[in-house]
């Protein structure tokens, strides 16, 4: 009865499923606006938080700084 053989693979640890959890401080303002996102769009704050970290790690630019002489 091979064929009929139930095959349970181990459970990944906590952390290990490509996640990584961590906590902010953002500002009350923010957290309203991220709210009425969630609201409208019917996704949750996590979720529109990593959007967004995604879109901006994809998007950045850094400016060098500009000395200037006295």
């Amino acid at each position: 009865m091979q064929g009929n053989t139930l095959k349970i693979t181990h459970k990944p640890l906590r952390g290990e499923d490509g996640y990584k959890v961590f906590s902010i401080r953002i500002k009350a303002g923010v957290a309203q606006q991220l709210d009425a996102l969630a609201e409208q769009t019917g996704r949750s704050r996590n979720e529109l938080i990593g959007i967004m970290l995604e879109y901006g790690l994809a998007h950045y630019e850094i400016e060098e700084e500009r000395h200037t002489s006295v």
